[in-house]
């Protein structure tokens, strides 16, 4: 099986060709807004934080950030900083730079003097770079070039029985051609991390599965938190969850069968090829964003109740099993299992058609999200305890 891309000096192909307009801190989103609403083929993200954090948050801003202008599905990068926020915007040029070949530039709004300034420039050094992409041509790749990321939100009794195990099939059938699929949100492993852990491709790997559950009670517990407070959502319970076991039996099969060969931090790209797992928080944007600073160039999110969720750099391809979800969320739905449910199609029927389907999109179609210029970023920000 193959997919049409854009060649990479480093690391696998992109699926899309963006123009990546990159704000260092929250100061810099607006003016990166409108950067990218004057350059075709250009995308921009909104960054909430960025400065006056502690250090533990901000190196996970810039291994975000970082993360994202290395994602594939991005030509190029033009950065726009305040001038005196953490990690100035010539330093992240400089990290983004020593990691790959890509045309990188940046630009400071206090030093251009002021907000106009900076977008005229900026505009410029965009429209430069999307004239540059689009010269490249889309070359023929094979499908072990993939690296999928596995999302779930707004789950219901739907999700655990039949969207999740479809996509699970559908996992099971990227590593089976050689190619890899991450999951996420280990707070929605817990009381199922047993299960979880016994597809450890090593004795290891099976027990930092089972640490990243104790620590991440334990860190929640040293700030007088209890995970279970929270978990499962009130829209889960309305749905028909009822416990935090029960969403995470469901939650784990979204990551097929075949043995894990890497656990990941969050925004941590893997060196190896195979199903994996990311320990992140269990907010399902914060995992997206994870996902696609990890070097993702596809998510596929399974949703029970919906959700309108979408990325600007990774094409994210909603699932869902309700037939009512389905029909009522068409705008923002664009797969429907519901077929599952009425016994109408098997998992095994289903999981092939989502790889049809996400052939589909490697190969240009947009998802619904992505169409609407949809981007929902969160960085997930807790200090560290030592």
């Amino acid at each position: 099986m193959e997919f049409y891309g854009y060649r990479r000096k480093e690391g696998r192909p992109g699926i899309r060709n963006h123009i990546l307009i990159l704000p260092t801190c929250a100061c810099g989103s607006e003016s990166c807004r409108i950067v990218a609403s004057q350059v075709r083929g250009a995308v921009n993200i909104v960054f909430n934080t960025g400065c006056s954090d502690v250090a533990a948050n901000t190196e996970m801003s810039q291994k975000v950030l970082t993360g994202f202008a290395l994602n594939p599905n991005v030509y190029g990068v033009v950065i726009i900083g305040l001038g005196c926020e953490t990690v100035p915007h010539a330093k992240l040029r400089e990290k983004i730079q020593a990691k790959c070949s890509k045309p990188v530039v940046s630009f400071g709004i206090q030093k251009e003097g002021g907000t106009l300034k900076t977008i005229a420039k900026a505009v410029r050094a965009a429209r430069e770079m999307a004239a540059e992409a689009g010269l490249q041509q889309k070359e023929k790749f094979p499908i072990s070039e993939l690296l999928l990321g596995i999302e779930c939100g707004g789950s219901d009794a739907t999700s655990g029985i039949a969207s999740n195990p479809a996509v699970g099939n559908l996992s099971d059938r990227l590593v089976d051609l050689g190619a890899s699929a991450m999951m996420s949100e280990s707070i929605e492993w817990i009381g199922g991390e047993h299960v979880l852990a016994r597809r450890g491709a090593t004795p290891e790997i099976h027990d930092q599965i089972i640490q990243v559950c104790e620590d991440y009670e334990k860190h929640l517990l040293a700030a007088g938190q209890d995970c279970r407070a929270g978990q499962p959502t009130p829209g889960n319970k309305a749905g028909g969850l009822s416990t935090i076991d029960e969403k995470s039996l469901g939650c784990i099969r979204k990551g097929g069968t075949r043995p894990i060969v890497e656990v990941l931090e969050q925004a941590q790209p893997p060196t190896k090829r195979g199903a994996m797992v990311m320990d992140t928080a269990g907010y399902d944007i914060s995992s997206v964003t994870s996902m696609a600073a990890a070097g993702c160039q596809v998510i596929i999110f399974t949703t029970g109740r919906g959700t309108p969720t979408g990325n600007a750099i990774v094409p994210v391809l909603k699932v869902t099993a309700n037939e009512h979800t389905y029909s009522w969320m068409e705008d923002n739905m664009d797969v429907d299992l519901s077929g599952i449910i009425r016994g109408e199609q098997t998992i095994e029927e289903s999981g092939g058609m989502l790889l049809a389907k996400l052939h589909e999109i490697t190969n240009g179609k947009l998802t619904k999200a992505e169409a609407y210029g949809f981007s929902d970023i969160a960085v997930d920000h807790v200090c560290r305890f030592v």
